[in-house]
């Protein structure tokens, strides 16, 4: 195994994978917000609702495309650069893949065609409805990748066969109702609607800061702040949810985010800063809260949540399981028929996974000594350092979501878009939730260190034989391909803000009456 192709080859995909995320979310969140926007039009029939809807469509179409053309690039790298997961588990994770692509990409790809070329060809019933697929088919996408990616997390359903030597799906409903793809999905959009909000909150705060299409922008602001503030809020909640899962099904992920070196008396304290030191495997200067992590993990006052230590011994008892499943299957390659291996593989099986981590170091994982099997059992610890303070600095932009969206429907819902010192935290807030979102997949994709597929096959074993020179280069092609096309995508959107809604349509309503959402029409505005 050449450790350096490996690395390589992570470093690729997480740099196409991190830049697809740019685009995803804000996807995600547009899609529904536009329904929203049509749907008052639908109901108010003032056009300027209409100007709305198709001003923020654009700045979805341009996101559109660019995080099809990045989604494209990781499906192919599966099979470029991860050939052997591909083979491994190819029929167990390209089936959510295919049922995405059959079921939500074409439905989406459909009627997003029809959604930008059907107004006035459509009626504004049909043209909402359009636009509702549109919206359905974006979440259907995001709701068949989670599965797939919950299943890395959580490989329920499915099982290592000896006679092919492949993972083969053994019951499809347990794929599709993974407890850790639920919960991800539900968290991972709710975050897409966070970011949608806070782009349309801030540009219309930059809209207002310049005085410009003042009744565009304050309507803007009243739906992104309801809608903000019940997505940040979701985030929460969700997140919390997610953490509870994390106690059954990802142990050391929990316990690296929260660096809890050592299995604690129940209830376990949160703690809210602190260093962790790999030398001493201890947490310094640690600031806690007593019962919260016991209560957010475990949901009672009762039950412990385990401790690296403990779980790296844990590791360490599968490990040695593992290496007898491991003799098993090279028995069964030279005799499938021996009825001995068989049980022994039926008893042994489900730690194979552990056995593979040796083959890192060896190729043989027979002959390793207790010194290697206890540093192997220490290699699913994941980054420490980088989980604890990754998490402490999403939740905490989250917390402050909350508290921008609660701000803003505040003043929206009195009228008061005239606070300067809030339009400025608007505006400079808008990269924020990228931040925070990307945060969020350093923990779920670095948590599940060293395994491309949590408990069955080492990341190591499941790249593809590339050279380093080939992967080098790809890396640099990519990342010029990529800053391009970035840098193409924000001048068409600062184009588009800086145009305005009503380049090429309807005239701006001047103001807004103070805290009606569809006020009557002045007389002298054309909406």
């Amino acid at each position: 195994m050449d450790h350096g192709v490996v690395d390589l080859s992570r470093l690729q995909f997480a740099l196409t994978a991190l830049y697809h995320f740019l685009f995803v979310p804000l996807t995600l969140g547009m899609s529904v917000m536009l329904v929203i926007m049509e749907s008052i039009y639908v109901m108010t029939g003032r056009p300027i609702w209409r100007s709305i809807t198709r001003f923020w469509a654009t700045i979805f179409g341009i996101n559109f495309v660019l995080g099809v053309a990045t989604g494209l690039t990781m499906e192919f790298e599966f099979g470029t650069n991860w050939s052997y997961f591909s083979h491994y588990a190819g029929d167990v994770f390209g089936a959510p893949l295919a049922i995405e692509g059959l079921m939500a990409f074409f439905l989406e790809a459909t009627f997003v065609g029809l959604m930008f070329f059907g107004w006035g060809r459509l009626s504004k019933l049909g043209h909402l409805g359009v636009t509702a697929m549109v919206a359905l088919g974006t979440n259907l996408s995001a709701l068949w990748i989670l599965i797939a990616n919950g299943w890395m997390q959580n490989p329920v359903g499915a099982a290592f066969d000896p006679d092919t030597m492949r993972m083969q799906i053994t019951n499809f409903s347990e794929v599709l109702f993974n407890p850790i793809a639920q919960a991800k999905f539900v968290h991972t959009v709710s975050a897409g609607y966070v970011i949608a909000s806070v782009v349309v909150l801030g540009v219309s705060a930059i809209y207002l800061l310049q005085g410009k299409w003042v009744g565009f922008a304050r309507r803007s602001m009243i739906v992104a702040s309801a809608f903000g503030l019940a997505a940040s809020l979701s985030v929460v909640v969700l997140g919390d949810e997610s953490g509870y899962t994390l106690t059954d099904n990802q142990k050391m992920k929990l316990a690296a985010i929260e660096a809890a070196w050592h299995t604690e008396p129940a209830p376990s304290g949160i703690t809210l800063i602190g260093w962790p030191n790999l030398k001493t495997h201890t947490t310094e200067y640690a600031v806690k809260i007593p019962w919260v992590l016991g209560l957010i993990a475990t949901r009672s006052l009762d039950k412990t949540v385990a401790g690296m230590s403990e779980l790296v011994l844990d590791a360490q008892t599968k490990i040695e399981s593992g290496l007898l499943a491991y003799g098993a299957v090279q028995t069964l390659k030279q005799h499938p028929n021996d009825a001995a291996a068989r049980a022994v593989f039926a008893a042994h099986g489900s730690d194979l996974g552990y056995a593979l981590l040796l083959k890192r170091n060896m190729a043989d994982p027979t002959k390793a000594t207790p010194q290697q099997i206890s540093d192997a059992a220490w290699s699913t610890v994941p980054d420490v350092p980088v989980m604890f303070w990754a998490f402490r600095i999403m939740a905490g932009l989250g917390f402050f979501f909350i508290a921008l969206f609660a701000t803003a429907f505040l003043f929206s819902s009195r009228g008061q878009f005239n606070k300067r010192w809030f339009l400025w935290i608007a505006a400079c807030a808008i990269p924020l939730p990228w931040i925070s979102t990307e945060l969020g997949w350093v923990i779920a994709e670095l948590g599940r260190q060293p395994w491309a597929i949590d408990g069955v096959l080492p990341t190591g074993l499941a790249a593809s034989s590339l050279s380093r020179s080939v992967l080098v280069v790809t890396i640099i092609g990519f990342t010029l391909l990529y800053g391009t096309m970035a840098v193409i995508e924000m001048g068409l959107i600062v184009r588009t803000i800086r145009r305005g809604p009503y380049a090429a349509h309807e005239d701006p309503m001047p103001e807004l009456p103070t805290g009606i959402l569809s006020a009557a029409p002045t007389a002298s505005a054309a909406d």
